[in-house]
């Protein structure tokens, strides 16, 4: 069985080294919550490093393919001709190391969300000349969710383009950060890990993804696809109560937010190799709406292969996780 995986990050020091130009640490964080962002990018060699990090990790999993994409996307405090020109360099360097092993690697483009109609210029650049197959966009721009009329250029490019955009997490805005994680009753270090990846940053994203189907966007554009990671970020367990909550009498869309979300929205675990919720999600999307992805390398799992070949699923239904909804949705199929 072959495997391709997608929320696979990568750095390179040329492109961190200008967006930090940009963005440099912030002397007055309590060293508490220092140590606690440092401790999180423990594995950051395995962000730069290819041969002797990444691909024995890929051999080791039996993962055939990984789809690459920056770690951290161009900060919103880039003045916007400035992120055009990182982006695009950093898009170059991406497409030079897939070069170097094109059959073990694909990649996202990375994109300049200050200036939409440019970064769908470089959505289409990438598609084309290096044969990227979709975006990663992470959490807002300037405090903008991208629902918002300005973005509308990049979707409907991806939708022209038929590649998909994966939504993935980023830090929150910091007036949420405190008022729903931040307590007396535990350190600094927790309120980061609840505020991030422990759990809002999927919060933030369900939502972002909601927002994104209550805009009206796919009754404009239906045959754009989004990709949501960590089994949906909290919302397929409410779509029932949200078509409940948001019949299309008082949304006014066409359809109901399920069927959206069923539609338009593939899910993958991003490392969280959870039974009960790959055969919740085959059962409640089908498993042609589901990617693998381990998220790499903030997760190492050292169960990719076997978590899904000694799963329940059907042979077929573990063959479209696996590789065949990616070769379709990607269109990695000549790889």
């Amino acid at each position: 069985m072959k495997l391709i995986t997608l929320e696979e990050h990568f750095l390179d020091k040329r492109i961190s080294e200008a967006n930090d130009a940009f963005n440099p640490p912030s002397p007055e964080q309590p060293k508490e919550l220092q140590d606690f962002y440092k401790s999180r990018i423990r594995f950051g060699q395995a962000l730069f490093d290819i041969k002797d990090k990444r691909l024995p990790y890929m051999d080791s999993q039996r993962i055939s393919m990984q789809v690459l994409s920056y770690t951290s996307p161009i900060s919103d405090k880039v003045p916007a001709h400035e992120a055009v020109k990182i982006c695009r360099q950093a898009n170059d360097i991406l497409a030079e190391r897939i070069a170097e092993y094109p059959d073990r690697f694909a990649g996202f483009a990375t994109l300049p969300m200050a200036d939409p109609k440019a970064a769908a210029d470089e959505l289409e650049r990438c598609v084309k000349e290096y044969h990227f197959c979709g975006t990663l966009v992470a959490g807002q721009y300037q405090e903008h969710f991208y629902d918002e009329p300005q973005f509308f250029p990049i979707f409907e490019r991806a939708e022209k383009l038929d590649v998909p955009v994966s939504f993935h997490p980023a830090l929150i805005n910091p007036r949420i950060q405190d008022f729903y994680f931040t307590s007396p009753n535990w350190g600094l270090a927790v309120a980061g890990q609840f505020a991030s990846a422990g759990y809002g940053w999927h919060m933030d994203v369900g939502i972002h993804v909601l927002r994104m189907i209550m805009s009206g966007i796919f009754d404009k554009l239906p045959g754009l696809k989004i990709i949501s990671g960590h089994w949906g970020e909290l919302v397929p367990a409410f779509l029932e109560r949200l078509d409940y909550m948001f019949s299309p009498e008082i949304t006014g869309l066409k359809k109901n937010i399920s069927e959206y979300y069923k539609e338009n929205v593939y899910v993958t675990p991003s490392g969280i190799f959870s039974s009960m919720q790959l055969e919740y999600l085959v059962k409640l999307m089908g498993a042609d709406h589901i990617l693998y992805a381990v998220d790499f390398p903030y997760i190492q799992p050292d169960n990719v292969y076997e978590f899904l070949d000694e799963s329940n699923l059907t042979r077929e239904q573990k063959e479209l996780i696996a590789h065949g909804n990616a070769e379709r949705i990607l269109h990695l199929g000549g790889n």
